[in-house]
């Protein structure tokens, strides 16, 4: 064996190996979850007296959205005397007029709601925060993105965890306004149902870290100025306070039966620029805060779980570079007759990618009585993942390197219904060059399932197809929507519903 085909195996099975234990992570994910069940926070006695809550409304550009939004946070049952709501406006565009209008038409109603624009965006979202907060009168903090369609019950039932004098935050769970809408919407239900009920949800009943994730939860003010305040030097200012604010001890809670619906993004280039921010901002954070985290005077398992919570997104470029090296390795091993070797690299495939299934088998089981009929998502759940390995790891890279990029917000167009519609509408992205190196990579993992059928490795080819799937679904329908403007050309509505 050549010193070239040695280095490939080598870095090939130690590339793996890193994201196999990745994977087994998420089994430890559902063993604290499963573990510590009953352990969840329960409310305690409506607080006495009961608190001034400020509800913040960051608004950029969010004309469709914007008055539904205000709307449904003026019907909020709390004591209106008690409640004031800013919306915090930094648009350049008809949002303006939009938001201004509703906060006239509530304010004559008595509602204590005012309007604040800025106009040079400084620190974005968290800067609109920060700005909000000098002026707000509210003992505890609600935040709302544009997206949400909070019930009028939310703070009634967010507010009696808020128990102890530690709790610093309270975090409801995201729900899905849209999830039926196509494929790539039913599959973003399924992850962030993932990341709320198990990850939030193990960490919590655990006493690990989480983090707020930016809406649908409620500060305590004292908490955000004690762990330092927003701050602006990352892409997900949500996750660095929330760091902060538990190594000054402060507590958090996540209350799963407490809903929050939202729409999720239907435009693939859209859902790239969130995970692009989200991944980034991730990384940034894991710049700034995880040493301090390692040397923190906190248990070991604590530690442990921040380490692998803040480190995930370091998964994606390994994905590149595994993808890269999966034919070149296959046609090394079968040249030498070396076919043993796949009773190495298969298991740890199956350690890699039955842990995701086990992942979301037990998070759909947990809160949908359709669990069943959700399943058959699972492998198009993972080829997406597989897919956003490019625009991930490109958001890693910018993160490692310090290169600055807005805060980039995620398009709404109120979807709420198959039947709306969001083509012709405004603020749709493009990418240039990304959707065609994932096509590239489709079609060379085409290629590689062509040679592992021709050459009767018949056992790697369900791994190989996840790849080929996810990188030509997620470049094809960048192009698609690019340019042609509507994903159902290519994926029928009818996909996602099962009809």
């Amino acid at each position: 064996m050549t010193p070239v085909e040695t280095l490939t195996l080598a870095t090939y099975f130690f590339v793996l190996i890193i994201l196999a234990v990745y994977g087994w992570h998420r089994y430890y994910i559902v063993y604290l979850y499963m573990r510590y069940r009953g352990q969840e926070s329960q409310p305690g006695p409506a607080l006495s007296p009961t608190p001034v809550v400020t509800i913040q409304l960051p608004l950029y550009n969010e004309m469709y959205v914007a008055d539904r939004l205000i709307e449904a946070v003026c019907a909020m049952d709390y004591p209106r005397e008690l409640l004031e709501v800013q919306v915090l406006d930094d648009s350049t565009d008809e949002t303006r007029s939009i938001a201004e209008m509703a906060v006239r038409r509530f304010a004559a109603e008595g509602i204590d709601i005012k309007y604040l624009h800025r106009t040079d965006r400084t620190g974005y979202k968290a800067g609109a925060l920060e700005a909000g907060l000098k002026v707000a009168r509210g003992e505890f903090i609600a935040i709302f993105d544009a997206d949400f369609l909070p019930t009028p019950d939310f703070l009634t039932r967010m507010m009696p965890h808020f128990s102890s004098d530690r709790i610093a935050m309270v975090q409801a769970r995201w729900g899905h306004i849209n999830q039926n809408y196509s494929l790539l919407t039913k599959i973003q239900s399924i992850l962030l149902d993932g990341h709320f009920v198990l990850e939030h949800g193990g960490r919590n009943r655990a006493g690990r870290y989480f983090n707020f994730n930016g809406t649908a939860g409620v500060w305590r003010r004292l908490a955000i100025d004690d762990a330092g305040g927003w701050q602006h030097d990352t892409l997900t200012e949500d996750l660095d306070l929330s760091y902060r604010a538990q190594l000054r001890g402060w507590k958090f809670v996540f209350v799963s039966d407490v809903i929050a619906p939202a729409e999720v993004p239907v435009e693939m280039n859209a859902f790239k620029s969130q995970q692009h921010r989200w991944a980034k901002g991730s990384i940034q954070t894991c710049r700034k805060l995880l040493p301090t985290i390692l040397r923190a005077d906190v248990p070991l398992r604590v530690k442990a779980e921040a380490f692998f919570h803040l480190t995930a997104n370091f998964n994606y470029p390994l994905m590149c570079v595994l993808s890269v090296l999966i034919f070149p390795s296959m046609v090394i091993r079968y040249n030498m007759g070396w076919y043993e070797m796949l009773l190495i690299d298969i298991p740890l495939f199956f350690a890699a990618t039955f842990s995701l299934c086990n992942f979301y088998l037990v998070c759909q089981r947990e809160i949908h009585t359709d669990w069943l009929a959700r399943l058959k998502y699972v492998p198009f759940l993972m080829s997406v993942g597989i897919g956003l390995s490019v625009n991930n790891t490109r958001a890693v890279f910018e993160a490692l390197f310090n290169k600055h990029t807005e805060f980039a917000r995620t398009p709404k167009y109120r979807i709420e219904g198959n039947s709306d519609e969001w083509v012709g509408k405004k603020y749709r992205q493009s990418v240039a060059v990304q959707p065609l190196i994932e096509l590239a990579l489709g079609l060379y993992f085409t290629a590689t399932v062509f040679y592992a059928l021709a050459n009767q490795i018949y056992g790697t080819v369900p791994f190989l197809m996840l790849f080929q799937v996810g990188f030509l679904y997620t470049g094809l329908l960048s192009v698609v929507q690019q340019y042609a403007g509507d994903e159902r050309v290519v994926f029928n509505t009818q996909v996602a519903s099962g009809k």
